[in-house]
């Protein structure tokens, strides 16, 4: 039997009826069908990194696996073996590339494969540009600032570190630590420090150890190496996953030409594995001589402080006033008996020149007051109305048969008006 066509088969199931459990479409239009979307797609161009190479003698087809730096994703890719055997730079695995390819469905498999028609190795100098134009990205969001730096913890009880298996940063990062502070505890993780499984390995280790709650802070190590040794270390991904930590993560990488992105997003930058050691743990020798250091100081600080006290005390005690303190109570004593006969005196002269001055000033007063005018002979004349009393000024004031009370000077006689007279005039009224 002969394969049907694609076209035969689109024509086929254009005409056909919809697709329903009772009319199902057999697995040859499915796969057809899907091999004419992935043919639209056309020829792009893919970047990845090699991690297979299948190029066997005698064979017209090369096999090679690219896979994403970044990400647990892979893609089969098919090509002339000329292109690998002929490229200017040696393909290996491990290397990145930038592939140009279409897409294409094998229906007989069900598989994708992108077949590439040309490979261009990323030099150094390609990395290196895009490492400078990420970096550019990242401080642009502000993932460099110093103010999202965490404290790293003073004396942390357990540590997180993602190394390569049985290396040198592991044996550097854990000697230094103990040696240094033997009761730090390690959670290791051995992961891949380059390659194309790195950055996935690395954030899956990163995840696991930021969400342990016993964890205080997280080093990422490794023993320096070429710059495309540490290209996973400038991995985007990797830069943002330690960002959004929430546990304090020190990078020591012990590259110090060129620092990997890594190093910029951390919040704190060891030179080399064993810094990044003496960095996370206090040295406990160091610090037991610190404190013996500082209870020494305390106590000569202390000591100092009585003696200057004590010496105080006495100069207190030597003085006159502690010495015999009944003696100025005595001096004020007199003081204040003086001041108080002083004060004495001075308000006896003030009253008795208050009193003659008062005196004096009474004598005026009963000099020029009623009294001694009465007693000269004259006399107050009132008219008596009732139970009022108005001194007479005037004749008009006392008309006749007027009740009037004369005061003189021992007492008041009662009269009436019997006339009066105008003075200067010899007419009397009666």
């Amino acid at each position: 039997m002969t394969e049907p066509t694609a076209s035969s088969v689109g024509r086929s199931a254009t005409s056909a009826p919809a697709n329903s459990a009772e009319q199902p479409w057999p697995v040859r239009s499915v796969a057809i069908k899907v091999a004419q979307w992935i043919d639209r797609l056309g020829s792009i161009w893919v970047e990845g990194q090699i991690t297979q190479i299948n190029l066997r003698p005698g064979t017209r087809t090369a096999f090679l696996v690219l896979r994403d730096p970044s990400a647990d994703m892979s893609l089969s890719v098919t090509c002339d073996p000329d292109l690998i055997r002929k490229s200017p730079v040696p393909l290996q695995e491990g290397s990145r590339v930038v592939v140009y390819g279409k897409l294409s469905f094998f229906t007989g498999r069900g598989t994708v494969s992108l077949r590439v028609i040309e490979i261009r190795p990323v030099g150094i100098g390609e990395l290196l540009a895009r490492i400078e134009r990420l970096k550019a990205l990242l401080a642009a969001e502000g993932l460099f600032d110093p103010r999202l730096k965490r404290s790293i913890p003073f004396l942390p009880e357990t540590v997180g570190l993602i190394t390569g298996r049985a290396s040198a940063a592991e044996r550097d990062v854990l000697s230094v630590a103990h040696s240094r502070w033997p009761a730090v505890h390690f959670e290791v993780r051995n992961t891949a420090v380059q390659g194309p499984t790195a950055v996935a390995q690395m954030l899956e280790a990163l995840t696991e150890l930021d969400h342990d709650p016993r964890v205080e802070v997280i080093v990422l190590a490794r023993g320096g190496g070429s710059v495309e040794d540490l290209l996973a270390f400038s991995d985007e991904a990797l830069c943002r996953a330690i960002v959004a930590a929430t546990t304090p993560i020190v990078s020591a990488i012990g590259h110090e030409p060129d620092n990997p992105l890594c190093d910029l997003v951390a919040d704190l930058r060891a030179a080399t594995p064993t810094d990044a050691a003496k960095r996370i743990v206090p040295d406990a020798a160091a610090e037991l001589a610190g404190v013996r250091d500082m209870r020494a100081r305390s106590t000569a600080a202390l000591r100092g402080w009585v003696e200057r006290e004590t010496r105080a005390l006495m100069a207190l005690r030597s003085r006159p006033v502690l010495a015999a303190p009944l003696h100025e109570i005595d001096r004020r004593y007199e003081e204040v008996e003086r001041l108080r006969a002083a004060t004495r005196r001075t308000a006896e002269n003030l009253i008795r020149t208050e009193s003659t001055a008062t005196r004096h000033l009474r004598e005026k007063l009963t000099a020029v007051g009623p009294a001694a005018t009465l007693a000269r002979g004259y006399a107050v004349v009132q008219r008596v109305n009732g139970t009022e009393r108005h001194v007479v000024r005037s004749i008009e004031d006392a008309p006749m048969g007027s009740q009037l009370r004369i005061r003189v000077a021992d007492g008041a006689v009662t009269a009436a008006t019997l006339g009066t007279k105008e003075l200067g005039s010899r007419q009397e009224r009666t």
